[in-house]
């Protein structure tokens, strides 16, 4: 695949071959994984009103924030042409049914992912500024959790996208990450992700209340996808190897079925396998997986046994 991407790759641990058959991408498993996401945040919605109250509304917010993160991590399958095998409907996909909802630019997101693949940990790296900081003290990591769940967060970027929209970047305080500059939009660019999110309102106000966008979309958005999105990155990058080493500078993170529910969905806690081979469909990560635990190269990778230990070591640096 013509990415750029010079770096280390699959084919240092495993055959031409061996590869070949998981890199094969699937136009039925691109359209199951989009409609799945969608699908799952209609269930949230079904959920609260089929029994509206207080339990029913977090969990719809909890589920539609981690399906928010689930478009993201397609659009990201589609930005390295994995979702789908053609070219148009990785970018159709990835740009309107994946990432304009979430307010994420997939061309911006690209250009600075890849080079984030070409110099991962590294001081080229873009997105560095996710991980240096770790590990952090504990009372770090929970008011940067804090923030998060509270739309803090959330709030500032929507602020800064809008500040990069009407052409006022230099005003925003530091350089943003590749992530954020994935979701920093021009005029234009805010008018599309603005129509995909109308959109969304009107589907949300036919089915159930005009207020619904606000609690079950806005809401999830600047709250449990934002702090799902930290711990994804911090899962990723955080407190691993400052090294060119592809075994050791990021993780792979081993999630049961509640975190893949409601934290890492989409197979995204197979970052490792990723990183070695970058065009690899999402769902053949796990039999990538496999395969290097299988030539015995399980002791030197980077492996979180779930995602309260990786926590944990971020937040293990003494107070």
């Amino acid at each position: 695949m013509a990415d750029g991407y010079t770096g280390p790759r699959g084919k240092d641990f495993s055959t031409s071959d061996e590869i070949r058959p998981l890199a094969h991408r699937s136009d039925l498993w691109g359209a199951w994984l989009v409609l799945h996401a969608w699908a799952v945040i209609a269930a949230g919605l079904a959920l609260f009103a089929a029994w509206p109250n207080p339990l029913t509304f977090l969990l719809a917010v909890m589920l539609i924030g981690s399906r928010q993160l689930g478009l993201a991590i397609l659009m990201h399958e589609a930005a390295h042409m994995a979702l789908f095998k053609s070219r148009r409907l990785n970018e159709f996909a990835g740009e309107w049914l994946c990432g304009r909802p979430i307010l994420a630019d997939l061309f911006e997101y690209r250009r600075y992912h890849l080079k984030h693949h070409r110099h991962t940990q590294t001081e080229n790296d873009p997105d560095l500024r996710l991980s240096k900081p770790f590990p952090t003290t504990p009372a770090s990591l929970r008011r940067k959790l804090l923030r998060d769940i509270t739309g803090q967060t959330g709030l500032k970027l929507r602020a800064q996208q809008i500040m990069f929209a009407f052409k006022m970047a230099g005003e925003v305080e530091g350089q943003p990450s590749s992530q954020e500059l994935s979701q920093a939009f021009n005029g234009p660019e805010l008018g599309r992700a603005a129509l995909a999110n109308l959109v969304i309102f009107a589907i949300m106000w036919a089915v159930g209340a005009w207020w619904w966008w606000l609690a079950f979309w806005a809401l999830p958005l600047l709250t449990w996808f934002q702090l799902v999105l930290r711990i994804r990155n911090i899962a990723e990058h955080g407190a691993v190897e400052f090294s060119d080493n592809p075994l050791r500078n990021v993780r792979t993170t081993r999630a049961g079925p509640l975190m893949r529910l409601f934290v890492a969905p989409y197979w995204v806690n197979y970052h490792l396998e990723h990183h070695l081979v970058m065009h690899v469909p999402a769902h053949n990560l796990p039999h990538l997986h496999q395969r290097l635990l299988d030539r015995g190269l399980g002791p030197e990778m980077e492996i979180g046994q779930n995602y309260w230990q990786v926590l944990r070591r971020a937040a293990s640096r003494p107070a």
